[in-house]
C-alpha cells in the first residue's frame, strides 16, 4: 500500500525527480505535447473515413461523440490527480499513490505499451505518408517497403536528437510541426466543404442504419483518435505552474480535438459518398478522392501534413514514455540508468536512445518480414489502443480513491469514475471481440505483456519488496519552492 500522508515530510530538501528542468515549460508547449501525441491532423486525415466505411456518414458522427464524451470522463478523473501531483510518470505514478504499487507496475507497462506502439505506427505513417508524396506528384508508381523504411529511420534519428537538446527544443518542435500539420489539413478539409455542388443530395452521405453492433466498433475505432490527451501529465514536473496548466491542457485537448473530427466527420461523408468505389476501399480515401478530383498539388500537400502530424506524435509520444521509463528507474523498477540524465542537456538521453532504438527497430523488422505499411499501422494502433485503455481504466478507479486517501473525497468523482469506469470496461470488451473477429491479434499480444507485467510485479513483492514500496514518486514540494519573506507576526 502506499504511504500515508502523514507519513511524508511536508517539503524535502531534494525532490526524487530531480535534475529535469523543473517549472521551464510555460503553457502552450505543454498543450502541444497532448495535442501532438494524439495527431489530430493525421487522425482527421485517415481515421473517419475507416468509420464512415463501416458506419456511414451519421454512424460515423455518432460514433465520435460517444467517444468525446468517454474521453471527457476520463479527463474528468484524471484532472482532479493532476491538481495534486506533479507526476512525472504519468498515471502510472496517479495510480501508484491511489491504488498501490501492485496495481502501478502492470498500469505503467500497459502505458509504456500505449505510448511506444503509437511512437511505431506515427513512423510507419510518417514513411508512409511522405513516400507517397511522389506518387502524388506523379513521379513514382507505387511507394517501395525500403523508400519508407528509410524514411522512418530518418526521422526516428531526427526525433532522437531533438529529445535529448532538451523538453523546450522538443515542445518547440512539436508545437509548430501540429500547428502546421492542422491548418493544412483544415485548409483541405473547407476546400472539400465549398467543392459539394449544390443540388446534389447530401442525406444519404449522412446516414445511419441504426446497426449498434457496427456503432459499438466504430466508438471503438473513434476512442483510439483521442488517446494521447493525457500524456501532458508526463511533464509536471517541468511546467511553469504543473497544478494549473496540465489540469487545463487534459480538459481542453479533447474538445480541441473532437472539434476537428466532428467537423471532418461529415465533410469526408459527403466528399466520399459519390467517390468511386476504388476510392473508397482505398487505405489513404482522402487522398486518393483528391487525386480522383485531379488535384495532385493538393494531394502532396495532404500527405506532407499528415506525415508531419505522425511525426510530431512520434515525438510527443516518445516524450511521455521517456518519463516513465524515468521515473521507474529512479525507483529502481527498470534499469538505474534510465534515471540519468545527460549532463549538458538534462534529458534522460539513455532512456530516449533506448526506447527509440526499440520504437524504430520493431514496425522497421515488420516492415521486412513483409507487413504491409496499411497492416502495421492497423497492427500497432490496435495495440496502442489496448495500452492506453488499460492505463485510462486504472487511472478512472484510482481518482476517487487517491483523493479519499488524501482527506479530499468527493461525491462527483465518484461518480464519474464509475461512470467512466465502466464505460472503459465496456470499451475494452468490445475492442476484444472486434480484434478477435477481424483476425487482429494484437489483444492477445497485449494480454501476455499483461501476464509478463504481473509476473515482474509479483517476483518485485518477493525478492525486492523496499523497490517496490519506493513505487509512486513525483515531483515534490522542495524548501527552494517556498516563498522567502519574514513571517508576519
Amino acid at each position: 500500500m502506499p504511504a500515508s500522508p502523514r507519513e511524508n515530510p511536508l517539503v524535502v530538501d531534494t525532490s526524487p525527480v530531480s535534475g529535469l528542468p523543473r517549472r521551464r515549460l510555460p503553457f502552450v508547449p505543454v498543450f502541444a505535447q497532448s495535442v501532438a501525441a494524439i495527431a489530430p491532423a493525421g487522425t482527421a486525415g485517415v481515421t473517419p473515413a475507416l468509420v464512415i466505411g463501416a458506419a456511414g456518414g451519421g454512424g460515423a458522427f455518432v460514433a465520435f461523440v460517444c467517444a468525446a464524451l468517454v474521453t471527457l470522463l476520463v479527463s474528468a478523473c484524471i484532472r482532479p490527480m493532476a491538481q495534486r501531483m506533479a507526476s512525472v510518470g504519468g498515471l502510472y505514478s496517479y495510480v501508484a499513490r491511489g491504488l498501490g504499487p501492485k496495481v502501478a507496475v502492470p498500469t505503467g507497462w500497459s502505458a509504456i505499451v500505449g505510448y511506444s506502439s503509437v511512437a511505431m505506427a506515427g513512423l510507419i505513417a510518417v514513411g508512409a505518408y511522405l513516400a507517397h508524396v511522389a506518387v502524388s506528384i506523379g513521379i513514382a508508381d507505387d511507394t517501395p517497403t525500403a523508400a519508407i523504411v528509410v524514411i522512418a529511420v530518418l526521422a526516428a534519428l531526427t526525433a532522437c536528437l531533438v529529445m535529448i537538446r532538451g523538453i523546450r527544443m522538443s515542445a518547440l518542435v512539436t508545437l509548430a510541426v501540429e500547428c502546421a500539420s492542422i491548418a493544412m489539413v483544415l485548409a483541405i478539409l473547407a476546400l472539400l466543404a465549398t467543392g459539394h455542388r449544390s443540388g446534389e443530395p447530401i442525406a444519404p452521405a449522412l446516414r445511419w442504419d441504426g446497426d449498434f453492433q457496427v456503432l459499438a466498433v466504430g466508438i471503438v475505432v473513434a476512442v483510439s483518435a483521442f488517446v494521447g490527451f493525457e500524456s501532458s501529465t508526463a511533464l509536471s514536473g517541468e511546467a511553469q505552474q504543473p497544478f494549473l496548466s496540465i489540469p487545463r491542457t487534459i480538459r481542453w485537448t479533447p474538445v480541441a480535438a473532437a472539434v476537428i473530427y466532428l467537423i471532418a466527420v461529415p465533410v469526408q461523408a459527403i466528399a466520399l459518398y459519390a467517390a468511386p468505389e476504388s476510392v473508397r476501399s482505398s487505405s489513404t480515401p482522402l487522398v486518393e478522392l483528391l487525386l480522383s478530383d485531379g488535384s495532385a498539388t493538393l494531394a502532396a500537400v495532404l500527405d506532407a501534413g499528415i506525415a508531419a502530424s505522425f511525426f510530431a506524435c512520434t515525438l510527443a509520444s516518445v516524450n511521455a514514455l521517456v518519463r516513465v521509463l524515468f521515473c521507474m528507474g529512479r525507483e529502481g523498477v527498470a534499469p538505474a540508468a534510465f534515471g540519468r540524465l545527460h549532463s549538458r542537456y538534462r534529458t534522460p538521453a539513455l532512456a530516449i536512445a533506448v526506447a527509440m532504438a526499440i520504437v524504430v527497430a520493431v514496425p522497421v523488422a515488420a516492415l521486412l518480414l513483409g507487413v504491409s505499411a496499411e497492416d502495421g499501422l492497423r497492427m500497432f494502433l490496435t495495440l496502442s489502443a489496448c495500452g492506453y485503455l488499460g492505463s485510462y481504466l486504472t487511472a478512472c478507479v484510482a481518482a476517487p480513491v487517491l483523493l479519499r486517501r488524501i482527506g479530499e473525497s468527493s461525491v462527483y468523482v465518484w461518480v464519474i469514475g464509475t461512470v467512466a469506469t465502466v464505460a472503459l470496461l465496456v470499451l475494452a470488451a468490445n475492442t476484444a471481440v472486434s480484434t478477435v473477429r477481424d483476425g487482429n491479434r494484437m489483444i492477445v499480444v497485449y494480454g501476455v505483456i499483461l501476464v509478463l507485467a504481473g509476473i515482474y510485479t509479483a517476483v518485485l513483492a518477493a525478492l525486492l519488496p523496499a523497490r517496490l514500496l519506493a513505487v509512486g514518486i513525483y515531483d515534490e514540494t522542495q524548501r527552494a519552492d517556498l516563498l522567502r519573506a519574514p513571517t508576519f507576526r
